[in-house]
């Protein structure tokens, strides 16, 4: 029987203020204390030794005994409180000890870090392991990639690149090339992203700059504190955890309105607009006038100024959606620079202080006068207009003047400080830029294959990137290329999209490819309203968990080993993946049987008591179970006495979702009963 009481609340969900209201400003560079604590570090010739927690410690080795105190790209809060450690010394070197790990130095004649001058060994377990300096890491459990360009399943463009936890109890960072922040000679106030700390190299002297993660399996903790180091996971706005309505089209004002007007006659919950590249001048437009991208990119890929055919009135346009509940985002490919037909154009010219016969103003973004006129010519009248946030589809160059700095890295940082400085909760909608863009999200997953086995990858290269606290991965429902798929595959796509981060459906350009749920016939259409409603409903357990996700470092969408890391089904169910405290999903990534119209599943049942939602069944783990799945149905196990804090699913800004407290799990069955 199913507990279902409704609480009359306001929408920030009262019950819970403790985990629903505003998020603490994040560890930023301007705000971190990159010097470590007095009595954290330690010096032995050309090394210097860092002791940040009992089972983090960072190792410098430089040739001119220069030690890198500023706030890097990755790590930018050195100064915790220091744990209790030793220091032990003889004419061959050092030890120190900690209440986990043992370091032990001794330098040869130049001092580098090798296999032979350092190691540390992690003490307890029934093993004691010891790590090497240059050891190959052959069991570290991934992290994530820049993105999924082209993919199809596995086979990714990019590799993915190594977490920060692995099975051999210890993962290394290497920050040697890093990038670092600049130090202001004296206290600014931060006004735009210019001011105070700014991006520059590092010294070019001979150096080693490592980071030892040594937490046997306790990965949860090893997060937590990856995260005092480096930046919290930031608390993304509330309606990020809606539906998001996004598709590559030649979309009017009304087009957009329109399809706005069928989401509420459908009585379908909508979130955000994301409007593609058409919403600027086109390839189609400009070719018609003869113009030419003097970028060399594609011509029109880019653009700043509203094509006044498909929006004559933007502000307006903007104005009826936020009337009605609806955040706007507008795509931009950034690295074209400025081209001599955009209204801005002159603005720009002048800003720069660049000749008045300028034809074209080139992507410079690394230099803070193009930095400032980026945003205060370029993005700020556009938002002033109406637009909330910035789809940054970068596909282009992957490097900087400033070595070791890419632009996806960079342009994360910019676009999400600008907001800040704006006093807005930030939103940055891009690719994985590289270690540290935990602090910059949602991420953009990119342009994949419409396939079962694109589709079947998801679920674990969305959990495995907790690994690196990239907790917001966002992918094309119905992936994006050729876009046309058949319904079964469209409605598996959306029933994992509800139990993913970001709820955002997607195609390419291609009439064929549909994704209006009403517009499919049944079954499919019915599950599929039923699958957007029960997204909607989830808003508040997921911002609770998005707040936890903040606290601790621990991403709420991870793999089953942060919770139950002693038991090996935990390391081999792929598809199988925590969703919050409460809950774990297996979503169906393959289709059914044509004569049964069902799939065989099997389910890993963690520790503990957890009710299988489909059947209603009770079960007590750990154990496997195998049961058969109807195309209405997402294998999940629902931890027994979950309280959920849910929302109805409304369509409109009239209408008051009402906040319920219910225990689930309800059955299925019941549900569509």
């Amino acid at each position: 029987m199913t507990f279902r009481a409704t609480i009359l609340v306001t929408a920030a969900f009262s019950l819970l203020p403790p985990l629903l209201c505003y998020a603490a400003p994040r560890v930023a560079p301007a705000q971190a204390v990159p010097h470590a604590a007095a009595g954290a570090t330690v010096t032995w010739g050309h090394a210097r030794f860092t002791v940040l927690t009992s089972r983090l410690i960072r190792m410098e080795w430089s040739a001119d005994s220069h030690f890198e105190d500023r706030a890097t790209l990755v790590f930018l809060n050195r100064q915790l409180p220091v744990p209790h450690f030793t220091k032990t010394s003889d004419a061959n070197g050092i030890t120190l000890e900690t209440q986990d790990l043992t370091l032990t130095y001794h330098p040869d004649a130049q001092g580098q870090f090798t296999d032979k001058t350092l190691q540390i060994t992690l003490k307890g377990g029934p093993t004691p392991v010891t790590w090497h300096a240059g050891q190959k890491d052959t069991a570290n459990l991934l992290g994530t990639t820049r993105t999924l360009d082209g993919s199809s399943g596995s086979h990714l463009k990019s590799p993915m690149e190594d977490g920060l936890v692995s099975r051999s109890g210890w993962s290394v960072v290497d920050d040697s090339q890093s990038p670092v922040f600049s130090v202001s000679p004296k206290p600014v106030v931060r006004k735009t992203v210019v001011d105070g700390a700014w991006v520059e190299e590092r010294t070019t002297a001979p150096h080693q700059d490592l980071y030892f993660f040594g937490y046997g399996h306790n990965y949860r903790q090893a997060l937590t504190d990856y995260c005092a180091v480096a930046g919290r996971i930031p608390l993304p706005p509330r309606y990020a955890f809606g539906v998001w309505w996004s598709r590559y089209w030649s979309y009017t004002d009304q087009d957009l309105l329109s399809l706005v007007q069928q989401f509420h006659e459908n009585s379908l919950p909508l979130d955000v607009m994301v409007v593609d590249m058409d919403w600027h001048l086109n390839e189609d437009q400009l070719k018609k006038r003869g113009l030419k991208d003097l970028s060399g990119h594609r011509l029109g890929w880019d653009g700043y100024t509203w094509n006044s055919t498909f929006f004559p009135n933007p502000t307006a346009f903007m104005a009826q959606l936020h009337a009605q509940g609806i955040k706007v985002a507008l795509n931009l490919h950034p690295a074209s620079g400025v081209q001599s037909w955009e209204s801005a154009f002159p603005d720009m010219v002048k800003a720069m202080n660049m000749p008045e016969n300028t034809q074209y103003v080139p992507f410079l973004i690394t230099q803070k006068n193009y930095a400032q006129a980026y945003f205060s010519v370029l993005h700020h009248p556009l938002e002033k207009q109406g637009v909330d946030f910035w789809w940054l589809d970068w596909q282009q160059e992957k490097t900087t003047p400033i070595a070791g700095l890419n632009p996806t890295w960079w342009l994360n940082y910019l676009h999400f400080t600008d907001q800040e400085l704006q006093g807005k909760r930030p939103l940055v909608f891009h690719r994985w830029g590289g270690l540290g863009n935990h602090r910059y999200q949602i991420g953009f997953s990119g342009d994949t294959i419409s396939t079962w086995e694109s589709l079947a990858f998801q679920p674990w290269f969305t959990a495995t990137a907790a690994n690196v606290g990239y907790a917001y991965w966002s992918h094309d429902i119905g992936g994006h290329s050729p876009g046309a798929i058949d319904p079964e595959l469209y409605t598996r796509w959306v029933q994992y999209g509800v139990f993913s981060p970001i709820f955002r459906t997607h195609t390419t350009k291609n009439p064929e490819a549909e994704r209006r749920i009403w517009a499919y016939p049944e079954p499919y259409s019915d599950i599929l309203r039923t699958s957007f409603r029960l997204r909607a409903e989830l808003k508040p357990y997921l911002y609770t968990e998005a707040r936890k996700t903040y606290d601790t470092g621990i991403a709420f969408n991870r793999p089953l080993y942060y919770d139950w890391p002693e038991e090996n089904d935990a390391y081999t169910m792929p598809n199988e993946y925590i969703f919050g405290d409460n809950m774990v999903v297996a979503p169906i990534v393959q289709p059914v049987d044509p004569k049964t119209g069902l799939v065989q599943a099997t389910l890993w049942v963690p520790p503990g008591q957890w009710v299988e939602r489909s059947s209603g069944k009770t079960y007590t783990g750990p154990t496997k179970i195998t049961q058969y799945f109807s195309l209405h149905q997402t294998p999940m196990l629902i931890k027994a006495g979950a309280i959920m804090p849910l929302e109805e699913a409304v369509s409109g800004q009239s209408a008051e979702p009402q906040h319920v407290i219910e225990i689930w799990p309800t059955s299925q069955k019941e549900k569509t009963s």
